[in-house]
């Protein structure tokens, strides 16, 4: 397995190497970029930004995130997590976020937010199956139209994850803990409402089926396309089809109370698992 170290940023030279990375994952120009000085004062406020370096030195992935207040507790926002495409799926991502979880307890933070596009399996995949978190929360176009090629024609849906760091759930799935990992056969024999369903695939892309809101189950499930981005360069109006369909079933089971629990990777496509949250969850 390949070596990585991660650490803070120091120098100016470090935090420009950061936004130049920033623009190769999101775009030369992207007007969203964190800006060095940022970066830096997002440090001194309790923050995180750091990277990862390979054996040659090299930046191949980082992670920013600011601490504040949210509804007058204080907690982390992570606001950006990048790793070059060649040396994705290799767990680097879901060790920055471990690392910075380390750093945020460590300063006596104990929740953890950021967001992510539901229609992303891969980032899905990440933050709810291996590192625990769920999400209470959909934002319609949280960022606007941005001039990020990653971004267009789709808009800029979001979950915002919830992280709830010193949890059994969580500490279980960092520590690769099988006990807690998440097993379909545990809810067998539980109503199980299918809210948005795919297709059989046609031309090697699955279609989302009618949206159903009139579930009362205790567990709903909404399909998402396996790989989104691949959608969108072969064929636009169908990711946009997707958008719509997903936006429609989430909004709707999470405005009545459902949170996003867990998530199953699939050919040709993936499923979300919602769970009604009980009063005292």
């Amino acid at each position: 397995m390949t070596e990585y170290v991660i650490r803070p940023f120091e120098t100016m030279e470090q935090f420009r190497e950061c936004v130049a990375l920033q623009e190769d994952t999101w775009g030369h120009g992207f007007s969203e970029r964190v800006s060095p000085a940022i970066l830096k004062i997002g440090q001194i406020l309790g923050g995180v930004s750091s990277g990862a370096y390979d054996a040659d030195n090299r930046l191949v992935a980082f992670v920013f995130g600011l601490t504040g207040l949210r509804d007058g507790e204080v907690v982390h926002w992570s606001d950006m997590l990048a790793v070059r495409p060649e040396v994705r799926d290799g767990g680097l991502g879901r060790r920055l976020k471990a690392y910075q979880r380390d750093q945020v307890l460590a300063l006596g933070i104990e929740k953890m937010f950021w967001t992510f596009d539901p229609l992303q399996s891969r980032n899905a995949h990440l933050n709810i199956t291996r590192l625990g978190a769920v999400a209470r929360e959909y934002r319609v176009d949280m960022y606007g139209q941005t001039d990020s090629p990653l971004h267009r024609g789709i808009g800029t849906d979001r979950f915002v994850p919830l992280w709830q760091l010193s949890t059994e759930r969580v500490e279980g799935r960092i520590a690769d803990d099988p006990a807690h990992e998440f097993n379909p056969s545990a809810i067998d024999g539980t109503s199980v409402g299918v809210a948005l369903a795919a297709s059989d695939a046609r031309d090697g892309h699955a279609h989302p089926e009618a949206v159903d809101l009139t579930l009362g189950d205790d567990w709903v499930s909404v399909a998402i396309p396996a790989d989104i981005s691949t959608l969108m360069a072969q064929d636009l109006e169908l990711a946009q089809a997707w958008r719509a369909a997903t936006r429609e079933a989430l909004v709707h089971y999470m405005g009545l109370g459902y949170e996003v629990r867990e998530f199953m990777r699939g050919q040709p496509a993936s499923t979300y698992l919602l769970a009604r949250v009980r009063e005292d969850t």
